[in-house]
């Protein structure tokens, strides 16, 4: 029994019975309980220590009835109940909670499945670079997710919604105030994090705030999968009192942030299967690199801003390989010189009829050790187009944040795109 009371939170009791005398409350068989206790302690003579034994037994009742009954929400940290994949990890009273010290890994409930409902969780929060998250409706490489940076707190990119899509978390496509909150965070302190999902839309509230601290639209059609929690990666961190109720799934005053699509962007690609990067170094076999690919996938730009590659190409698929062709045709009208705005992640070659013509890194902390490569039109170059068919392709490699294309030509007059 005292493991058992070391795992609910302090404060069911309070809840469940509010009368000055407990044994008051309605407590199924609590009667029988009572006289069968007071039948065998009839030798004591101290009415006091029966009228305890009595609250005793009657507190137990009410704790196994809610343990019976509401308190299959929530989720008792320990192997039976969590599949643990971490670097390492503990389950400890932490700062008044049972709790588990997380590092390197995450946890996932067994044999649950989550579509709707609300997720809640606490946090011990330290003032260090970490991405704690909550993952749900987890499909073999694909889920939902939202997570905390506590190293920045106070800035508008303090957490991050954004779906992880064939192992990818492209966070550097879904930014700004659509996916994130400035938010300051106590350190060395529990936060409270809860997540509310219903259909095609999710909120979260932070320190029980009566207001939804964010509101946004998922990503993937809703499907039911597992949930998972991980801690601070490298560092670690403790989580405590996780809830799972899959009958509150109200979403109230939903109100998610417009984002402003960019104008003219190039709406398809053409993709080829995954090759390796290095082997765009060997110029005299860029050819043969080129008719060897096999093509048929297709991607649209998305959030009017950039088109995601893993939507149909794996990364982690267990194939070498981190680069792929993504390819438009170009009819142009006459022999002119157009100016293509173009974004990526991570990596570029730019190939326009065969031949190489641009170069380029955009991975994170690339440019300067804040530098985030967040995808945009910030990269551009002059294609000498011929009159009739081109070819543009670009040759993206992917490393983490985001596998993206996007791109523009500023003068779309005389060329027509395919």
């Amino acid at each position: 029994m005292d493991q058992f009371i070391f795992r609910i939170h302090p404060e069911v009791l309070l809840n469940k019975c509010q009368k000055k005398k407990p044994c008051e409350c309605q407590c199924t068989n609590l009667n029988e309980i009572v006289s069968l206790s007071f039948r065998s302690f009839k030798k004591f003579r101290n009415i006091k220590i029966l009228l305890m034994i009595k609250n005793i037994l009657c507190y137990a009742v009410i704790i196994m009835m809610w343990y019976s009954g509401q308190a299959q929400n929530y989720i008792p940290l320990d192997t039976t109940n969590w599949d643990i994949n971490a670097r390492a990890y503990i389950f400890e009273n932490f700062n008044g909670k049972p709790s588990i010290y997380l590092q390197g890994g995450s946890i996932t409930l067994k044999d649950v499945t989550f579509l709707n409902g609300s997720i809640e969780y606490d946090i011990y929060l330290k003032e260090t670079p970490a991405f704690p998250a909550v993952y749900f409706r987890v499909n073999d490489s694909d889920a939902e997710h939202f997570y905390i940076r506590p190293h920045q707190s106070g800035n508008p990119d303090a957490n991050q919604a954004a779906p992880v899509t064939k192992g990818i978390s492209p966070w550097q496509l879904y930014y700004g105030p659509r996916y994130s909150f400035p938010y300051d965070y106590k350190f060395d302190a529990w936060t409270h994090v809860k997540v509310v999902v219903h259909g095609k839309r999710a909120q979260v509230y932070l320190n029980h705030s009566e207001k939804a601290n964010l509101s946004w639209d998922l990503f993937h059609s809703p499907a039911e999968g597992a949930i998972s929690l991980s801690g601070g990666n490298t560092e670690a961190l403790h989580l405590a009192n996780i809830v799972v109720n899959k009958d509150e799934s109200a979403i109230t005053d939903f109100s998610p942030v417009e984002r402003t699509a960019i104008d003219g962007l190039v709406p398809q690609w053409l993709l080829s299967d995954m090759f390796e990067e290095k082997a765009l170094d060997d110029h005299d076999n860029l050819e043969r690199l080129i008719t060897d690919r096999k093509w048929g996938k297709k991607i649209d730009v998305e959030e009017g801003t950039a088109a995601n590659i893993s939507r149909e190409v794996a990364l982690f698929d267990g194939n070498p390989g981190n680069t792929v062709l993504a390819r438009i045709t170009v009819n142009s009208s006459t022999d002119q010189r157009k100016l293509f705005e173009f974004g990526y992640s991570d990596r570029v070659v730019a190939i326009l009829n065969g031949n190489p013509i641009y170069r380029g890194t955009n991975r994170w902390r690339s440019r300067d050790y804040r530098y985030l490569g967040t995808i945009g039109l910030f990269d551009a170059v002059y294609l000498d187009l011929k009159k009739g068919e081109n070819t543009l392709m670009m040759a993206v490699s992917e490393d983490f944040g985001g596998w993206l294309i996007t791109g523009k030509f500023t003068d779309p007059s005389g060329i027509e795109i395919e």
